[in-house]
């Protein structure tokens, strides 16, 4: 029963912050939602502060049910799949992430949790333009510097935030439907990275095969 009051506390507080930032959040507010009294609210958590601190954490918390896999076999697809649990749960979350943001100029801990998914994402794409370097989708002898390569990485994700957070509110900007989008992101992504269509040391072996296969002529 307690844990069952205390998931039922975060979740119900959740709500009514996404609805009335942190001023309007109020105890009675939180537990009316919740269907609980007040004081359970404060034996479970011990303050509204305590109770909002905890929320914001958990939600800005981006939800990984994609990871990228340690040898890429289909990149485009690998990153779709990705992105596109990212930008799902930017617009499960959008409404506290908004609040977040709003408080974040009395609350700088606010913006700390607003960005805390971003930043995560952001090294896991990092981390990915490594493998795809280290299995020879991304040749050492290409042209794209590494700074180049952060750039990408910080166009993709600011891409895909600003799609998540504004797709409601800026139709006329976001006018292609979703899965489309996404893929588009990909695909600029790793034209940008200069990922091949195949790995560097399978087209070689495949021109080598090529050149030495003889033909019967007819």
């Amino acid at each position: 029963m307690i844990d069952d009051h205390r998931q039922r506390i975060l979740h119900a507080a959740a709500r009514v912050y996404a609805q009335h930032g942190w001023r309007g959040a109020t105890t009675r507010r939180i537990a009316e939602e919740a269907g609980v009294n007040e004081v359970t609210l404060f034996r479970q958590f011990g303050s509204k502060d305590a109770l909002l601190d905890l929320v914001m954490h958990e939600c800005s918390r981006i939800e990984q049910d994609a990871t990228f896999p340690q040898e890429p076999v289909d990149p485009e697809q690998e990153l779709l799949d990705w992105v596109t649990v990212h930008h799902t749960a930017l617009v499960r979350m959008r409404a506290i992430v908004r609040q977040l943001m709003s408080d974040a100029e009395h609350r700088p801990d606010a913006a700390n949790c607003a960005t805390h998914g971003p930043s995560a994402a952001m090294a896991q794409v990092h981390e990915y333009v490594v493998r795809l370097r280290r299995h020879g989708w991304i040749t050492e002898s290409g042209e794209v510097s590494p700074g180049e390569v952060r750039a990408a990485a910080t166009m993709l994700m600011g891409a895909l935030y600003a799609d998540g957070m504004n797709r409601d509110m800026m139709p006329t900007m976001f006018t292609q439907p979703v899965p489309e989008t996404l893929r588009a992101y990909v695909r600029i992504f790793l034209r940008g990275v200069g990922a091949l269509q195949e790995p560097a040391h399978r087209a070689t072996r495949t021109v080598e095969r090529d050149s030495t296969s003889t033909t019967v002529p007819e």
